[in-house]
């Protein structure tokens, strides 16, 4: 009788434990509904292993599981949201690492220069525009290249007689000189009696007077007395900025700016508008404030984070203000402008560095990008061992003897491929046969042990990733005279490319843990592209599509 009792005693408790088991077993069910499935998809999680999954499952903005279309059903239910990639290619959402983000939205709406092919088209888009706008209003941006009708450089007298009751100050392609109008030389106080300013040139003609060419420094005198932007334009910049991005694959951003920049996207954060995430920096001598910006970010860091602190040691290739240690070619009157003193720069870049921010610099030129890897070997001298992901930004031509350094300082070469479809055209005339070979040298540091992240530097340049591939993997110029390549010993491959837009652009913003690849627990933020980039000719990568773009789970951009 007792051996019975005990028995039917523990058939109750073998009962109760399988009731309990399967009553966890269904609350971790719940639990772990998914609410967004993909599938039938051809999905490379990972560029540095090239594995590749058919399925994947999304809960909230997070990635939930991989695997086949049968292991993630398990996921779903009559609330999950289902996407059928119809085996397309998914890759991790592209980051562009070096964006002027605002300043990219905004010149979305204002004059369109960049290709102009003609001194005639030039004038004739001016004088257009101009008649669209209010009098007194001022006509910026432009973005124009005077490579693309013989070098000759515009003047203010081209577009006087259409823009004589609104101020012009637009910019070349790449940010380092502008041509003033008349207008604007008047509304900023500037006349032929003006001296010339450290760190930057003006232009003037045989007889003194000024042409309306401002370069680097110099352009000062003009755009500080341009009207700041209203709240309103800003908060429709960066939506238009958003949306432009997002239609080509971009879900993450390292924004090249200023300390009001981030009080523009802190206001989008909190408004619920932010579908592209942003790690903002701001230029080194706001460095405190930086600091509090990093303090007020980290609270919701997966959007917005501050950290970088940046300078510019020199100018650019294209406007003949990038420092190099040898004069340029076709000058030889010049070999380039620091923007600051050696001292100086130094002093700023040991400050910011010992307040903990991660120091980025813009350096074109041998010299300069010579000078920066001194000053952070310095830098870490002084300030002791830590990880600082220093950054040099474009890393654009480089000493031979210094591409090694990259790697044996913790420097992240962040540059933008798609410049060298442009300068191709023409940097051989400007610095030589000799100075092009370590030109966008991304083949020459990949095998020192560099890291490469890429990006853009739009608005000077598209935000289009897939043409960024295209050109680090064929490095054929715009004119279509380099077939097989410009430099071509620089090629990398299609694999290399993408992880520089996703898992190195995800380390050079200390994201590593959260993005760059697609991983359970990290964000879901994937792209589906119409067709699979690695088994197509390379000349045709740009041709590719962006079907689908997703951040944190949320469609942003659906091409149907």
């Amino acid at each position: 009788m007792k051996n019975n009792v005990f028995c039917v005693l523990c058939f109750g408790a073998l009962i109760i434990t399988l009731m309990l088991s399967i009553t966890s077993c269904n609350k971790s069910s719940a639990r772990l509904t998914a609410d967004m499935i993909l599938i039938n998809g051809n999905i490379l999680a990972d560029a540095s292993e090239m594995g590749r999954f058919e399925a994947m499952a999304v809960k909230g903005d997070t990635i939930l599981a991989l695997g086949t279309n049968r292991e993630i059903e398990k996921y779903q239910d009559k609330n999950t949201k289902v996407i059928d990639a119809g085996g397309k290619l998914v890759v991790p959402g592209f980051i562009d690492s070096h964006v002027h983000f605002l300043q990219g939205g905004i010149s979305l709406s204002s004059v369109m220069l960049k290709d102009a092919k003609t001194k005639e088209e030039f004038i004739s888009r001016i004088r257009d525009f101009a008649k669209t706008v209010k009098p007194g209003e001022w006509i910026l941006e432009g973005n124009w290249d005077h490579q693309n009708w013989g070098a000759e450089l515009p003047v203010r007298e081209w577009i006087d007689q259409y823009t004589p009751d609104n101020p012009l100050f637009v910019s070349r392609s790449d940010g380092h000189m502008a041509l003033a109008n008349t207008a604007a030389l008047k509304a900023a106080g500037v006349n032929r009696n003006v001296k010339d300013i450290e760190g930057g040139s003006i232009e003037r003609s045989a007889g003194g007077e000024l042409t309306g060419i401002f370069r680097d420094n110099a352009m000062a005198l003009i755009s500080s007395h341009i009207p700041d932007y209203s709240a309103d334009q800003y908060d429709r910049g960066l939506e238009a900025a958003m949306k432009y991005v997002a239609s080509n694959g971009v879900t993450s951003v390292d924004h090249m700016g200023t300390i009001a920049d981030i009080g523009v996207f802190q206001r989008a954060l909190k408004a619920g508008r932010l579908i592209t995430r942003i790690y903002s920096t701001a230029l080194i001598p706001d460095y405190k404030r930086i600091q509090e910006k990093m303090k007020e970010t980290g609270q919701d860091d997966r959007w917005l984070k501050a950290g970088g602190a940046k300078i510019f040691a020199d100018g650019s290739l294209g406007s003949h203000t990038a420092a190099f240690a040898e004069p340029y070619s076709d000058d030889p009157s010049t070999s380039g402008l620091l923007m600051y003193g050696e001292k100086n720069m130094l002093a700023q870049v040991l400050m910011a560095d010992s307040a903990g921010l991660q120091v980025v610099v813009h350096a074109i030129g041998d010299r300069a990008n010579h000078l920066v890897l001194n000053f952070y070997q310095e830098a870490i001298r002084k300030n002791g061992p830590r990880d600082r992901r220093f950054r040099i930004e474009h890393a654009q031509h480089l000493l031979p003897s210094d591409i090694p350094r990259f790697k044996e300082l913790g420097v992240i070469a962040s540059m933008q491929p798609w410049h060298l479809t442009d300068d191709g055209r023409w940097a051989e005339k400007s610095i030589g046969p000799e100075r092009i070979k370590t030109t966008y040298c991304f083949r020459s540091l990949l095998h020192a042990g560099a890291t490469l992240a890429f990006g853009s530097d739009w608005y000077v340049a598209p935000p289009v990733p897939l043409e960024g591939i295209q050109a680090a993997v064929t490095r054929q110029t715009l004119d279509g005279a380099n077939t097989g390549g410009w430099v071509p010993a620089e090629k990398i491959t299609v694999q290399e490319a993408l992880i520089a837009y996703t898992i190195n652009g995800a380390y050079a913003s200390f994201d590593e843990h959260r993005k760059g690849t697609l991983e359970p627990g990290k964000l879901a933020d994937f792209v589906i592209l119409d067709r699979d980039i690695f088994s197509i000719p390379h000349e045709t990568i740009k041709d590719t599509k962006v079907i689908m773009t997703v951040v944190g789970g949320k469609v942003v951009y659906n091409s149907e």
